[in-house]
């Protein structure tokens, strides 16, 4: 059974697809116009887990043919990851529905 590999099941939030690479979480699908981007900038020690501590938001334009300068639409930052997940899930439904 060791020998059999599982299917590469995607992380969802909130229905959107969620990835993560290093320090970077993306959420959010390429095909859409926005996607969020989410940078750990520090983390702590709480036993055996590091916890972030600080985290950046971006909600970024996918379009490639856009300048690199004019790609983020709204940054921020927050002090643990549960807030940055909430507040990037807010400003991705909004910027997806138009509003």
């Amino acid at each position: 059974m060791a020998d059999k590999k599982t299917p590469d099941i995607p992380l969802t939030y909130k229905g959107h697809p969620l990835r993560r690479k290093d320090n970077m979480i993306y959420y959010g699908s390429m095909a859409d116009k926005y996607i969020i981007v989410l940078q750990i900038i520090s983390s702590a020690k709480e036993g055996d887990l590091d916890v972030a501590t600080k985290v950046a938001i971006q909600l970024q334009l996918t379009d490639p043919d856009i300048k690199s300068r004019d790609v983020v639409v709204k940054k921020s930052e927050k002090q643990n990851l549960y807030d940055a997940m909430d507040l990037g899930a807010i400003w991705l439904e909004r910027a997806l529905a138009g509003k």
